[in-house]
């Protein structure tokens, strides 16, 4: 991980970021004991996913998290039903608890769905699969519905004269993604501040204004049970963290300017990855997971899932909830992070509508399934029912649209428009744009000038690119796409871990690379490309 430094991201980040203690941490005062009447009447509903409603026979859009802090009345209702899941009792079927824990650890039967004989410490989650963009939409589905049941019952709460504001704002309500591929808006991170920046936030609810503990922060176990966390240091923290530092203290805390930082290093590592797919994988068994693998040089070895975990280990950081594959759920960020990884399914559903799931051999086991076991379109979404006797299969979520949510770039299903969606969204650090900006700023004689389109604003993209030697990547009119292949033993260290790869001169210490007092010269000398690995697989 690199840290990038630059003066808009030292003025951005100022806030105190590390300060992620639970002392002072508090949910929304309703005035009354309205969390038990809501408690009782989730004791009647069953667990079933059933997808939302439309509004005025349309269906709402899962917005941009920083397109969502704009609507201030569905944000204010984000953030508070956030924070009612996170604070439901963690034996509620319904709670965050639980439903992170369907992800990974405790290993727990969910909705009566036992697990086969030997995983019963496993979670259910599909990863180096076939089904591993599958089974994630019916799991985000289940989040959205909890969540939109609690902003319908918060949005009930507010005095009469908001009440019917705010239940009109409740019934559109629908997950917000993150889109970490996106160049940000200027003078901002990768990382919203909204996820990162402070342990507290205020949100405008039925009584008034007041500060809360912010729902994107962290997760604060209630209460915290070590044993389902055996490893130092997670069995000492009662909440999640991101890039803790000390690494290994109890007293730990949240590290999420270093995050950003890193974040920002890797975003055009990121958007081009994510465009390469979009561009070059028309093939759903080779974009969609890491276990189709191939043995020959063809030129194809990325993923949606492999994109997806270099998130994850970049997020969590050395030894972050957030980039432990068994634990990552339980950190709201994997939330918003897996919503934009189903839009970016869904949107490449439209390029290439043809591709779908084929029968394949499962690599690792899960709650309910074995290594070996060949999965196909029709296999179980465990534990999703869709009914009380029936489970979703990928065949039954092929259309995102069952579930009732939709996305901006996909809501017409229109190829030409994903088409120029894609093409706005991500190709700012694509090999055309850093010839554009590299041959401006020639003819400028300015090599810190910065080359905007409007509504966003991107660096100077041969320094956001590491200053790689332009030799390097254009020959005449042509460019070239680097690729590198590396084979490793995922579970060999027992943790998540990073491989670091030089194109041109490597520092004279590449141990050092990842470390906050790497200088910026130092950095801008460095062309590389991460590959995120480990027990995130």
């Amino acid at each position: 991980m690199l840290p990038f430094r630059s003066a808009i991201l030292l003025s951005v980040w100022l806030v105190p970021t590390c300060l992620a203690s639970l002392s002072g941490q508090k949910r929304y005062d309703y005035g009354s004991d309205v969390h038990a009447r809501f408690q009782r009447r989730q004791d009647y509903i069953p667990p079933i996913v059933t997808g939302l409603p439309s509004v005025d026979g349309h269906l709402p859009s899962r917005r941009e998290i920083r397109e969502l802090e704009k609507d201030e009345d569905l944000w204010n209702l984000f953030l508070l039903a956030l924070s009612w899941m996170q604070y439901t009792d963690q034996a509620m079927w319904s709670s965050w608890y639980k439903i992170a824990g369907i992800h990974g650890a405790p290993g727990q039967t969910w909705g009566g769905v036992e697990a086969i004989p030997g995983n019963d410490n496993i979670g259910y989650c599909h990863h180096v699969s076939i089904l591993f963009p599958t089974w994630h939409r019916p799991y985000l589905a289940l989040y959205e519905q909890i969540l939109y049941d609690i902003a319908q019952y918060i949005a009930s709460l507010y005095p009469p004269e908001k009440r019917e504001r705010f239940g009109k704002a409740a019934k559109s309500f629908r997950l917000p993604y993150w889109d970490w591929a996106a160049t940000p808006p200027n003078g901002t991170t990768v990382l919203p501040l909204s996820m990162g920046g402070d342990p507290n936030i205020a949100v405008s609810g039925p009584n008034g204004v007041q500060s809360i503990a912010n729902p994107l922060f962290s997760y604060s176990f209630k209460p915290f049970n070590a044993s389902i966390f055996p490893e130092i240091p997670f069995n000492t923290w009662n909440e999640t963290k991101r890039a803790p530092r000390p690494i290994n203290s109890p007293a730990a805390t949240s590290n999420n300017s270093f995050v950003a930082r890193t974040l920002d290093s890797q975003m055009p590592s990121f958007q081009q990855r994510l465009y390469n797919l979009f561009a070059n994988y028309p093939d759903y068994t080779s974009f969609s997971n890491e276990a189709w693998i191939p043995t020959d040089n063809n030129g194809t070895y990325d993923s949606i899932e492999a994109l997806h975990d270099s998130i994850h280990t970049l997020s969590g950081g050395a030894l972050g909830h957030l980039s432990i594959i068994q634990y990552s759920a339980f950190d709201p960020l994997f939330l918003l992070h897996h919503v934009n990884v189903d839009r970016i399914f869904a949107m490449w559903q439209v390029l290439y509508n043809d591709s779908y799931v084929v029968p394949m051999p499962a690599i690792y086991p899960s709650h309910t399934s074995a290594a070996g076991q060949i999965q196909d379109a029709g296999t179980a979404l465990t534990p999703f029912f869709s009914d009380n006797d029936t489970f979703w299969t990928s065949d039954m979520v092929r259309d995102h649209e069952v579930f009732g949510y939709t996305y901006p770039e996909v809501s017409t299903k229109n190829r030409v428009e994903v088409v120029a969606s894609i093409n706005r969204l991500y190709t700012h650090y694509s090999p055309a744009s850093i010839a554009m900006a590299h041959q401006w700023r020639q003819s400028r004689g300015n090599g810190n000038t910065a080359v905007t389109d409007g509504s966003r604003s991107r660096p100077d993209a041969d320094r956001r690119s590491l200053r790689l030697p332009i030799n390097a990547v254009f020959d005449g009119e042509d460019y070239y796409e680097w690729i590198a292949n590396v084979r490793v033993k995922k579970d060999t260290l027992n943790d998540s871990f990073m491989i670091y790869l030089f194109l041109g001169i490597a520092p004279g210490d590449p141990s050092t690379c990842c470390e906050e007092s790497l200088s910026p010269e130092d950095i801008d000398g460095l062309g590389i490309s991460v590959a995120a690995l480990g027990k995130q697989n």
